[in-house]
């Protein structure tokens, strides 16, 4: 065989002629199973996908968007990657969406608006189905590509106003007032706030204000001593701001964080100081992550509806997809875990 020959072999592509040939179905009903399979039965969806399986078929996404004039493909920009909370909800939105033949093409800004600008720009080459940002602060570019746009667009885990198109989330400050609200509850009358990032992370930042606002409604005094810890590794700077802040402010008696690492880095600093949790500072922490209910003490929190954003979103782009009106604000709620780390023996006797 001439080498000539062997490039033509190699390069010559299955085609969706060729698996309907093989499964004995049209070509528009193997366009139609790889669009919207539920609506096709499962006896030719199974013989559709043995053919595809066998042939080795792959879709050519850029042939269908230069029909339909988009892909079935749906931008998702993220603050982080590592960060387990993002990552249930695209985990969710995945297993949703893929199911109707949609993909995800996924970005992360690391809390930058300026590099979110240009995920943006380079997944609407693409020519996506939709796109979901998370939050609600972006560049006045990055509103003003995605305004001039048809395509609907999600901002998740936030809630506000000014929205591009439709929200799908909850609201920071509340949760800040909730935590607070809890705090007080439990005897503490002087709190503080530490988090993570808050020059960048807007929804922490949310978080604060609620805290201080409700030290304002309930105690008359705003004074809420606020640390940011900055962007290093979490725990190991939670245990400097903790010691620092009790130096600076040793009357200081309930502590909200910005998520459950800072939580649990400043339990170690609390318990290497002799310290104790819940009797002399109450903790309260946001995340609900994997370890909050299994350390001691149990860290009391805030779950997020990761999950169910999640779903949420899926759910509302597919019924955009198919020319139905949905829901602009979808508020989930969040839940407020009480636990050991903040629940002081006076809560504790009660029945």
């Amino acid at each position: 065989m001439s080498i000539q020959q062997r490039t033509r072999r190699s390069t010559k592509r299955v085609t969706m002629t060729d698996v309907a040939k093989l499964s004995g179905v049209s070509a528009s009903t193997v366009s139609l199973y790889l669009r919207r399979p539920d609506e096709v039965s499962d006896t030719l969806g199974r013989r559709i996908q043995d053919a595809i399986d066998t042939l080795g078929y792959v879709p050519n996404l850029m042939a269908g968007a230069l029909a339909a004039a988009k892909t079935r493909v749906i931008g998702v920009v993220v603050p982080s990657m590592v960060n387990s909370m993002f990552a249930s909800t695209v985990s969710r939105m995945q297993m949703a969406l893929s199911r109707q033949g949609y993909q995800l093409l996924l970005g992360h800004s690391e809390y930058s608006q300026d590099q979110e600008e240009s995920l943006v720009r380079t997944f609407m080459s693409w020519s996506p189905s939709a796109m979901v940002l998370t939050g609600l602060q972006h560049t006045r570019e990055t509103r003003r590509i995605l305004a001039s746009s048809s395509m609907p667009v999600v901002e998740m885990w936030e809630l506000g106003s000014n929205a591009l198109d439709t929200m799908v989330g909850f609201s920071h400050e509340e949760v800040g007032r909730a935590q607070a609200r809890h705090l007080l509850d439990a005897g503490c009358r002087r709190l503080a706030f530490i988090g993570a990032r808050l020059s960048i992370d807007n929804r922490a930042q949310l978080r604060a204000e609620g805290v201080k606002a409700t030290c304002r409604d309930r105690l008359g005094d705003g004074r809420c001593h606020v640390v940011d810890t900055g962007t290093g590794r979490m725990a190991e700077a939670a245990r400097r701001a903790f010691a620092e802040l009790l130096a600076e402010h040793p009357d200081v008696d309930g502590i909200v964080f910005s998520n459950d690492v800072l939580a649990l880095g400043a339990i170690s600093q609390a318990q290497a100081q002799g310290i104790r949790i819940p009797e002399d500072i109450a903790l309260v922490g946001f995340g609900d992550m994997d370890f909050s209910n299994c350390c001691l003490p149990a860290i009391s929190t805030v779950r997020p509806p990761r999950e169910e954003i999640g779903d949420r979103i899926a759910a509302s782009l597919l019924e955009r997809f198919q020319g139905h009106r949905v829901e602009p604000v979808i508020d989930l709620g969040f839940e407020l875990l009480e636990r050991e780390s903040s629940l002081r023996p006076v809560r504790l006797a009660r029945p």
